[in-house]
């Protein structure tokens, strides 16, 4: 259901409201007041979340259908290989572009420090390198103990984000 909500963006506030405003609006105490107070103010709202993620849920449905060993291997042929060259390609730019604006030296992690989500280091500072849509992404599970840096892909290259 997640994933398929999070295709569909059917929990998205244009949907089902902002819940961190409409939360603090709430003046009720119970969630049986919460429920009544939110379906009086938002009519149709999970009617419309459920009818996206649904459609969604269809969509996959479809396409699960057309998966066969064929496009499965492609993908993993594209992953493994185009997709790796170009990420550690652009992992390297990225190391060197920071370390270019702090004035100092870059270099890439062990496969030990790999394993924790490291991937390299600006000067002694270890950075983990991910994707922009990382930000807006679950990972619960992952425990980075690293400075983050965020890439953009654009037609006219990397924008880069880092505080450290």
């Amino acid at each position: 259901m997640n994933l398929a909500n999070s295709n569909a963006q059917g929990t998205r506030p244009k949907i089902v409201g902002q819940m961190s405003d409409l939360i603090q609006e709430f003046e009720g105490k119970t969630f049986e007041e919460w429920a009544i107070w939110y379906q009086e103010c938002y009519l149709h709202a999970i009617e419309k979340a459920t009818d996206k993620v649904f459609e969604m849920v269809e969509s996959f449905k479809k396409s699960i259908e057309l998966i066969d060993k064929k496009l499965i291997s492609e993908w993993v042929k594209d992953l493994v290989l185009n997709e790796t060259f170009a990420g550690l390609n652009f992992q390297e730019a990225i190391l060197k572009k920071v370390a270019e604006s702090k004035k100092t030296t870059y270099s890439f992690s062990t496969k030990e420090e790999e394993s924790k989500g490291i991937d390299g280091y600006i000067d002694t500072i270890p950075v983990s390198i991910k994707p922009i849509t990382y930000k807006t992404q679950n990972h619960l599970l992952e425990n980075i103990s690293a400075n983050m840096i965020f890439y953009n892909k654009k037609k006219d290259g990397l924008v880069i984000e880092f505080d450290f």
